[in-house]
């Protein structure tokens, strides 16, 4: 049945946000709603513009026979730092300080809204980089690595510190605490990754960088490559750190009677003259 503009207007928006990076062919388009291709190249023009107007994300048109529309979200960086100063306001609050220089910020990675633009935030540093799976450890990192996952549209693997029978056989490393320097152990199943993939490892939290190292020994083991790290805060940490190149969103300084929340380097790490460019086009 032929569809009326405004209606495939809003079908083929929801069908492009629900697959972001997936290649969209003209065909698929013009036999999901008895159209010439001419309209619906007209379509994704609309598209391209409103989604670039409202800093929706990009419309990537590819010409030729086995073209189509590939839809890349993003965030633009005036809404990034609002976001990351929404956060800080709401983790300065006085009743989040914990004692010991603690802070309490794991009701934030509970809330829908928060880890939309996580995920949207970090997958903005993969316009154009090629990312095959997004790895975290159990068990705070997991909701940041799936929503992220989402917004890359590539599947999100849990390494855990206690390997389960229900992963079958698994691959483990042992791996030094950056900031207890104490042995761990985490694992992850052998059915999880493929040789020569390439991992984008994520966590909540970051002081010393010993569990992202080790996750990145556990990608080193499956012969993949490690993409990128990114965490949703860094703490304060003296010394050098295990994991020296990551994009955080915050830093975190506690002492025992006060906490110090300011932006992480997402700016310089996201926002690059070649990252901005594109956003642009």
């Amino acid at each position: 049945m032929k569809v009326r503009r405004s209606d495939r207007l809003i079908d083929m928006t929801r069908y492009l946000l629900e697959r972001p990076h997936r290649l969209v062919s003209l065909t698929f388009f013009s036999e999901r709603y008895e159209s010439a291709k001419s309209s619906i190249s007209e379509d994704l023009t609309i598209l391209k513009r409103t989604f670039k107007a409202r800093g929706t994300g990009m419309l990537e048109t590819v010409p030729g026979a086995a073209g189509g529309a590939r839809f890349i979200p993003y965030v633009t960086q005036g809404e990034a730092t609002q976001f990351v100063d929404e956060v800080i306001a709401s983790l300065s609050e006085a009743d989040r300080f914990l004692p010991g220089g603690y802070l309490y910020m794991s009701d934030l990675l509970g809330r829908p809204n928060v880890l939309r633009q996580i995920g949207r935030l970090i997958a903005t540093q993969y316009l154009s980089d090629e990312v095959d799976a997004v790895m975290t450890v159990a068990t705070k990192g997991i909701p940041i690595a799936q929503s992220i996952s989402e917004y890359l549209n590539v599947p999100f693997v849990i390494a855990r510190h206690d390997s389960q029978i229900t992963e079958g056989s698994t691959v483990s490393v042992n791996y030094v605490s950056g900031s207890s320097s104490r042995i761990e152990k985490m694992a992850l199943s052998k059915r999880s990754l493929a040789p020569g993939a390439r991992v984008l490892i994520v966590d909540d939290f970051m002081k010393g960088g010993g569990t992202l190292g080790g996750m990145q020994s556990l990608v080193k083991e499956f012969d993949a490559t490690v993409a990128g790290v990114a965490v949703f805060a860094e703490g304060a940490f003296e010394g050098e750190r295990v994991v020296p190149n990551y994009t955080s969103l915050l830093r975190i300084h506690a002492t025992n009677d006060h906490v110090d929340v300011t932006p992480g380097n997402f700016v310089e790490q996201i926002y690059t003259p070649d990252r901005v460019s594109l956003l642009k086009k």
